[in-house]
C-alpha cells in the first residue's frame, strides 16, 4: 500500500529501457519521499507548527530523523519491528496552541489533541481518513483534502464533504471527481472535450463540480494547473448561495525544471501553513503567492522532501520577484 513516508528509490539508466531490455544501472539513490511526508515537511518549512502521527517500517527510522529536521513534530512517529515497509496515520497542524502527545492510534484521532488544521491525502485505510475528519470536525478544526490517490466512486459518492474547508486537487483529478460525482448535464458533457485554453478549462471543471448534488456548495476549491498557475472556486457566502473562480498565475522560474517530483505537495505544505496565519496575512492571494513561489524553488532541484525550500529562501525570491 502506499504510505505516508516512503523510500523513494531511483535507479539512474543512461537510456529508456526499451521491451525485453536488461540495462545495468549506473547510479543508485534513496530519498525521502511520500505524499505526507512531503506536506508535513513542507508546512513545517513554511514556518507552521506541524505534528505528523504514524508509523515507520524498520528501514525508515532516518525518515523519522528527517522529518525532525525539518522542523515536524515527529513524537507520535514510531519505528515499527514488525513489518519493513513506511506506514503512516495522519498530518496534524498547529498554530501556538499546546498540544497532548498521545499514544499512536491508526483506527482513531488521538483523544485530548489541540490542533487548529487537519491535513489529510488518501493514503491510510478509508475509515481512518472519515474517523479524522469526523474528529476534525467535532473540534472546530479546519480540514483540508488532497485525495491522491483518487477514492473510488463509491467513496467519493458517500464522502461526507460538508466536513471539508478546503480541496487541494489538479485538473485530472477534478475530472476524476466529475466522472465519480456526475455534474449538471450539459455542464459534465462540456467538460471532458479537450480544450486548449488550461484556465478556461478548469473553470468549466469547477463548476461543473460545484453543481454536483453530491458536493458541499460552501466547499472551497483549489486547482492547480502547472505552468499555467491555478484556479480556486471560493464560495461567496456562508450559505453557499454562490460563488467565484479566481485565476492566479504561476511564479517565474529563474532556472530550468530539474525534477516535478513533490511540487504539488510544496504547494500544499505552503498553502496550509499559509492557512494557519489568516490571522496575519489574509486573502487568498498572500497565501496563493507564497506557495507557488515555494513550489516554483522545488521543481528546480532534485528530489522530494529534499526539494522543499523553506521560508526564508521564498520570501528572498518573492521580494526579488516583485521589484522585476
Amino acid at each position: 500500500t502506499r504510505s505516508f513516508l516512503d523510500i523513494d528509490e531511483f535507479f539512474h539508466v543512461p537510456t529508456v529501457v526499451r521491451p525485453g531490455e536488461t540495462l545495468s544501472s549506473t547510479h543508485f539513490e534513496r530519498r525521502a519521499g511520500g505524499k505526507g511526508a512531503n506536506q508535513a515537511s513542507a508546512a513545517a518549512k513554511a514556518g507552521g507548527r506541524v505534528k505528523l502521527i504514524g508509523a515507520v517500517g524498520d528501514d525508515g527510522g532516518w525518515l523519522r530523523d528527517g522529518m525532525a529536521q525539518a522542523g515536524v513534530d515527529v513524537d507520535d512517529v514510531f519505528v515499527s519491528r514488525d513489518f519493513h515497509h513506511t506506514h503512516g496515520a495522519a498530518t496534524v497542524l498547529h498554530k501556538g496552541a499546546n498540544y497532548l502527545t498521545a499514544p499512536l492510534t491508526l483506527s482513531f484521532p488521538p483523544q485530548g489533541l489541540a490542533y487548529t488544521h487537519l491535513l489529510l491525502q488518501n493514503e491510510i485505510p478509508w475509515e481512518c481518513t472519515l474517523a479524522y475528519l469526523l474528529h476534525a470536525r467535532q473540534s472546530g478544526a479546519t480540514a483540508v483534502w488532497n485525495p491522491s490517490p483518487m477514492p473510488s466512486a463509491a467513496q467519493l459518492q458517500a464522502f461526507p464533504w460538508n466536513h471539508l474547508e478546503w480541496l487541494l486537487v489538479n485538473e485530472g483529478e477534478v475530472a476524476d471527481l466529475l466522472r465519480a460525482l456526475g455534474g449538471a448535464g450539459p455542464a459534465l458533457a462540456a467538460v471532458e472535450e479537450e480544450d486548449a485554453d488550461k484556465v478556461a478549462h478548469a473553470r468549466r471543471l469547477l463548476s461543473a463540480l460545484h453543481a454536483s448534488p453530491f458536493f458541499a456548495p460552501t466547499l472551497n476549491v483549489v486547482c492547480t494547473l502547472g505552468g499555467a498557475g491555478l484556479v480556486a472556486l471560493l464560495h461567496g457566502s456562508p450559505t453557499g448561495a454562490g460563488f467565484e473562480t479566481v485565476h492566479v498565475p504561476a511564479a517565474t522560474l529563474d532556472g530550468p525544471v530539474r525534477d516535478t517530483t513533490g511540487a504539488g505537495d510544496c504547494f500544499t505544505g505552503y498553502f496550509v501553513a499559509g492557512l494557519m496565519e489568516e490571522g496575519v496575512a489574509s486573502g487568498l492571494g498572500a497565501r496563493v503567492s507564497r506557495a507557488g513561489v515555494a513550489a516554483g524553488l522545488c521543481v528546480q532541484r532534485p528530489g522530494a522532501v529534499e526539494s522543499i525550500p523553506r521560508r526564508e529562501e521564498v520570501d528572498e525570491r518573492r521580494t526579488a520577484l516583485q521589484n522585476m
